[in-house]
C-alpha cells in the first residue's frame, strides 16, 4: 500500500526541499502511497506525532476518498487544525511541533499540515508547594493548554485576553500572558508583553527563566514576580487587574505586578475564617522577622552588649558556653551552614530518603556538636528555631531569600554589634522602598501608604470590606462590587 521514496525516485520539489532539511534525522518519515484513490506524499517525525491518530484518523480517509487538489484535504479528513501552505518554513517549524505534511500527485506545490502531536503530560495532580487543606486541589501541569483550560474553567468571560508569544532561539517554548480586558491597565500588559518580546536567549525551559529575564532589578534577592502553581490564586490575580504568565513546560505561572506582603499570605487564608486568617498572616510575619534577626542579636548581644542580657539568663549562657572555644559569630555561622546543608541533602535525595537525613542529621549533627563542646545548646535552639521559623513562608522563592539574607546580618553584627544589626536592617529596608515590581511599587501598601489596600496586606479584613481593587495596580475599574449592600443581611422576610 506504501512505498518507501529511493535516493533515485523523482520525488515532488516541496518534498525534496523538506527532506533535505530533516534527512540526517533518523526520526524522519518520507513514503508514498501506491495503491491510494489520489496518490500521496506523506512526511512527519515519527517521535513528535501520534501514530494511532495517523492510522484512524487520518490514512483510511486519504486512501479511499478521491481529491484532485490539497484544498479538498480539510473536507475529507474530520480533523479540525489543517493548514494549507507551500512555505518551506512554515512547513519546517510545523513538522517540528507535531504536524504531519501532505502532499498530492499532482502539479500543485501547496501541500497540507494535519496536527497529530503526541501530548505525553501528567494529568492535573494535586498542588505540592502550595498546599492547603481547604479549597481546589488542583495544580498546574507542563501543558499551556491544560494550564489555560484550568484558568478558562473558573473564569468563563469573553472579556479574558490570551496573548501566546514564542520565545527561545532553539527552544521556540510557547508562552501565554492572559489578562482581563476590562478590568487591566493596559500598560502593566504592555511592559509584559513588551519585555517577553524583547528577550534573546536561545532556550527557555521554564517560566522561572522568565521571571529572572523580565524583573525589574536582576541584582535583587528578593523576587519581584510571584510565581503559583494554583489556578484558583491565578484567577483571582486576575479579577484584581493584575497579569499572569504561563510558559509551556513549566507547573508555575508568573504574577504581576506583586507586593512584598502577597509573599507572606497563603491563598488559603481567604478559605478561613477573616480572624483566623488574620492571625496567621501576624504569625508568618513574626516567625519570618524572628528567623532574620534572632541569631544575629545573638552574636551582637554576646561579642559587644553583655550588659542586655538579664542576669537570670547570664548563668544559663555562661553554663553553656563554658567549654566552646569558638567565638559566636563561629559558633552561628557553622550552625547555620550545617542548616543549610541538610536542607540541601534533604532537597535533593529521594523523597523517602531526604526526609530521613533531614530528621536524623538534625538530631546526631545538633547533640554532636554540642557535647563535643563546639556549639552551645543555647545556641542550637535558637538556630533550629530560626529555621522552623523561615518554613512559614507559603512562597518557596522568598524562603530561599529568607535564608540568605541571615548571612549579611551576622556579619555586622559581628562587626558593630547592634549597631551593625540596625545598618544592614536601614540597608535592606532602602533596597525594599526602591524597588519595583513592573514599575509598581513593591513595599505597597505600606511605602507609599494605601490605606484601602492595607485592608488585605498584614491582615485580611472581612469579604464585604474588600469592595475596592488594589490601587498600585492601577486598574481600570476599581470597584468589585457596592460594599454598603454587601454589609447588609439581607433576610427572607424583608
Amino acid at each position: 500500500m506504501f512505498k518507501w521514496l529511493t535516493k533515485n525516485e523523482k520525488k515532488p520539489k516541496l518534498v525534496e526541499e523538506v527532506t533535505e532539511i530533516f534527512k540526517k534525522s533518523s526520526d524522519y518519515l518520507s513514503y508514498q502511497s501506491t495503491e491510494a484513490v489520489s496518490p500521496f506524499w506523506l512526511c512527519y517525525v515519527t517521535t513528535l506525532i501520534d501514530k494511532k491518530l495517523l492510522h484512524e484518523s487520518i490514512l483510511p480517509y486519504l486512501q479511499y476518498n478521491p481529491s484532485d487538489s490539497v484544498k479538498n484535504i480539510k473536507k475529507i479528513i474530520p480533523i479540525e487544525e489543517i493548514i494549507i501552505t507551500d512555505s518551506v518554513d512554515d512547513i519546517k517549524s510545523k513538522l517540528l511541533a507535531g504536524h504531519i505534511m501532505v502532499k498530492l500527485k499532482n502539479n500543485e506545490r501547496f501541500c497540507a499540515l494535519i496536527k497529530a502531536n503526541k501530548d505525553n503530560t501528567r494529568s492535573v495532580s494535586v498542588p505540592e508547594v502550595e498546599f492547603s487543606v481547604l479549597g481546589p486541589k488542583e495544580a498546574f501541569v507542563e501543558s499551556l493548554e491544560t494550564n489555560i483550560n484550568l484558568i478558562r474553567k473558573r473564569l468563563p468571560i469573553e472579556q479574558l485576553r490570551v496573548k501566546e508569544i514564542t520565545v527561545g532561539k532553539l527552544s521556540k517554548t510557547k508562552v501565554a500572558v492572559l489578562y482581563v480586558d476590562h478590568i487591566v491597565n493596559k500598560e502593566n500588559v504592555q511592559t509584559v508583553l513588551q519585555r517577553i518580546s524583547d528577550l534573546d536567549f536561545d532556550h527557555i525551559n521554564d517560566s522561572s527563566y522568565i521571571n529572572q529575564m523580565i524583573a525589574d532589578n536582576h541584582l535583587s534577592p528578593f523576587p519581584q514576580l510571584l510565581s503559583s502553581e494554583r489556578p484558583d490564586r491565578v484567577v483571582s490575580i486576575l479579577v484584581e487587574g493584575k497579569v499572569a504568565v504561563i510558559s509551556d513546560g513549566s507547573p508555575h505561572a508568573i504574577i504581576g505586578p506583586t507586593t512584598l506582603v502577597e509573599f507572606f499570605s497563603a491563598f488559603e487564608d481567604y478559605y478561613l475564617n477573616w480572624y483566623i486568617s488574620s492571625f496567621f498572616r501576624l504569625v508568618r510575619f513574626f516567625a519570618v522577622t524572628f528567623s532574620i534577626l534572632v541569631t544575629p542579636l545573638y552574636v551582637a548581644v554576646l561579642t559587644y552588649h553583655y550588659e542586655l542580657i538579664p542576669e537570670d539568663l547570664m548563668s544559663t549562657l555562661v553554663t553553656s558556653r563554658r567549654e566552646v572555644p569558638l567565638p559566636p559569630i563561629l559558633e552561628a555561622l557553622f550552625l547555620e551552614l550545617t542548616i543549610e546543608l541538610l536542607r540541601e541533602a534533604g532537597a535533593r535525595l529521594p523523597t523517602k530518603v531526604g526526609q530521613t537525613i533531614g530528621i536524623v542529621g538534625g538530631i546526631v549533627i545538633g547533640t554532636a556538636s554540642v557535647e563535643a563542646g563546639l556549639t552551645s545548646n543555647v545556641l542550637l535552639i535558637i538556630v533550629a528555631l530560626a529555621a522552623l521559623a523561615s518554613f512559614t513562608t507559603p512562597i518557596y522563592s522568598m524562603g530561599n531569600t529568607i535564608r540568605i539574607i541571615r548571612f549579611p546580618f551576622l556579619i555586622f553584627a559581628e562587626l558593630w554589634g547592634l549597631l551593625g544589626v540596625v545598618f544592614c536592617f536601614s540597608l535592606m529596608l532602602t533596597h525594599l522602598t526602591r524597588l519595583t515590581s513592573l514599575g509598581r511599587p513593591f513595599l505597597s501598601p505600606i511605602y507609599p501608604m494605601r490605606l484601602n489596600d492595607l485592608k488585605d496586606s498584614i491582615v485580611r479584613f472581612p469579604f464585604s470590606s474588600l469592595s475596592k481593587r488594589p490601587k498600585y495596580v492601577q486598574s481600570n475599574n476599581r470597584n468589585r462590587f457596592n460594599g454598603k449592600e454587601a454589609k447588609e443581611n439581607h433576610d427572607i422576610d424583608e
